[in-house]
């Protein structure tokens, strides 16, 4: 009866778990990695063949993504999830198989003119519809016999449409064991779905740590950790009406499948209660044909999953997703066009943390707009645009082109789809017996270890941040780590900070020689004009960035 942590260890994206019990092997997720993420798994670490089934906590791309590399790769088995989950898988593997065509038919054109290799897209739209073969599907709180010595059950996990925390039994050589893997734990109050449910207890939890190391920062209106939607309406109808006076537009990165959504739900409070009574009508476009075919999902998906304020509409016969003023966007075309319209609007595009889609697009037209306003609803990984943005760069590059960040910039806070540390305690404190051990996974390394240190100090349970691949025996839990121990107030990056230093360290004697080499270029009366301004913009930009530094940290310190 052995766990192995492939994925999502000490990271937050590509979560992958693998069982092996009673002569059967069953992975808990198997998602993509993404962003920094991206270098640690290049293909899979197991074989497909050998894995007898796959047990899926929601549709989440970084849980979902790698199905039809599974499939691709010889799996045979069974895939379970939540109707709702299966639904949006249908779209959401689809959409990724078609993002991994196009990106290599791109990188083949561009080789081809370099004579470079062929590149093969890492699966195919055939790849995630045979994977969807594989889907069956349970209802939350069914229990189901996977196979002699193996039963689970999902539990709602309050995260997004469909998503569970997962109780698994497991029997071996008469030894009986049973362990929940929470997947990821929903924040309270979320617009649309339910708070998470309060299940059994279990010998160990699995457990993600996203934001295990910090607090929520909440709105004004908050009451205690609750946070009423209209609350959250409030603060996005403020930006919203700041912006619109100014002449700029709101744009708002969302992930197409959970955040979107919630972020129409929103809109329809701000639209129908009159949060911006200036502005009469507010033209809201969702430019997303993923989000489209999402929200489709999601009003198909509506018994058992919606919240009772959500169902309170629907029974009144009022979609809570659609509002006067909405315009959903498909074509491509339609979606140009928004950057050269006149008049303000809103803009709900994926991805969530800019890394692709259109919204790449909506950026390069109004980042460098003062008028506008940038809204971000969610978690930005490292490594990604987003984050970039949010931690205050002042220039970004997309297609090529630095473009200056000058727009305004907010985080609507409350709006997590995570729970942070106090939600992740209080979700263990739930249970109705507490686990003799945990397990971290789903966090960046310093979260998941400070968050492991903490459960170890405030429940007095061991707990254990695991390494990528490091295997266990949970029928001897003797042999297992005795816990995670985290430097208490350590500064947060501190490990990115160290890494950037040696590496501009590194760097040193590589920038005295391009200084060297500018030198004689700037001295060359055969370099064109395009090429002098633009060299001669890119270093004013440098020189421009390393005096706002030096005076920034110089007043700091």
């Amino acid at each position: 009866m052995k766990i192995t942590f492939i994925g999502a260890a000490r990271h937050v994206t590509g979560s992958c778990t693998l069982l092996n019990c009673a002569g059967r092997s069953v992975l808990i997720d198997c998602g993509m990695p993404q962003g920094n993420d991206e270098k640690l798994m290049t293909d899979l670490l197991f074989r497909a063949s050998e894995i007898d089934a796959v047990l899926l906590t929601h549709a989440h791309i970084d849980h979902s993504g790698w199905l039809p590399l599974l499939a691709k790769e010889g799996f045979r088995g069974s895939i379970w999830s939540t109707k709702a989950t299966a639904d949006l898988c249908e779209i959401m593997l689809n959409d990724s198989a078609h993002i991994q065509e196009m990106e290599a038919e791109w990188r083949n054109r561009k080789a081809k003119r370099g004579g470079g290799g062929e590149v093969v897209p890492i699966y195919t739209v055939e790849d995630a519809q045979r994977a969807m073969g594989f889907f069956k599907t349970a209802e939350y709180g069914e229990t189901i016999q996977l196979s002699k010595g193996i039963s689970f059950r999902f539990n709602d996990a309050g995260h997004m449409l469909g998503s569970a925390c997962i109780e698994i039994w497991m029997e071996e050589g008469g030894e009986k064991r049973k362990l929940i893997a929470s997947g990821d734990v929903g924040n309270l109050d979320q617009p649309l779905i339910k708070d998470p449910q309060p299940i059994e207890g279990a010998d160990y939890v699995l457990i993600e740590s996203t934001y295990g190391d910090r607090l929520h920062e909440l709105p004004p209106g908050a009451v205690g950790h609750n946070v009423p939607n209209i609350v959250r309406a409030k603060e996005l109808a403020g930006w919203i009406s700041r912006t619109f006076a100014r002449g700029g537009n709101v744009i708002i990165p969302a992930f197409s499948v959970g955040r979107t959504q919630e972020m129409l739900y929103l809109m329809r409070l701000i639209v129908t209660n009159r949060l911006c009574p200036e502005l009469g009508q507010i033209p809201v476009f969702v430019d997303s044909p993923l989000s489209v075919k999402a929200t489709g999902v999601f009003a198909a998906n509506v018994e058992g999953y919606y919240d009772s304020e959500a169902m309170e509409l629907v029974k009144k016969g009022i979609n809570p997703l659609v509002f006067p003023g909405l315009v959903t966007i498909t074509d491509s075309a339609d979606s140009k066009a928004l950057n050269s319209r006149e008049g303000s609007c809103v803009i709900i595009s994926a991805s969530g943390m800019c890394e692709a889609g259109r919204i790449r697009h909506h950026l390069k037209h109004n980042l460098w707009r003062k008028e506008c306003t940038l809204v971000f609803t969610g978690y930005q990984a490292v490594g990604t645009l987003g984050r970039s943005i949010l931690d205050g760069a002042r220039h970004v590059t997309l297609f090529g082109e630095q473009v200056d960040v000058n727009c305004e910039i907010r985080k609507l806070e409350g709006i997590s789809g995570h729970a942070d540390r106090d939600g992740l305690i209080r979700w263990i404190k739930n249970l109705s017996t507490m686990p003799r051990y945990v397990f971290v996974n789903h966090g960046e390394e310093d979260s998941a270890l400070a968050f492991a240190s903490h459960v170890g100090s405030t429940l007095g349970i061991k707990a254990y941040a695991p390494k990528q691949l490091e295997r266990f025996d949970l029928l001897d839990e003797a042999s297992l780590p005795k816990t995670t121990h985290f430097e208490v107030g350590k500064l947060p990056y501190q490990k990115e900070l160290d890494e950037a230093i040696a590496e501009l360290d590194k760097q040193q004697r590589a920038l005295n020689g391009l200084l060297a080499l500018l030198r004689s270029q700037a001295e060359d009366q055969h370099i064109s004009a395009k090429e002098a301004i633009r060299m001669s913009n890119t270093l004013s930009r440098l020189a421009s960035d390393l005096e706002f530094l030096g005076m920034k940290w110089g007043k700091d310190a």
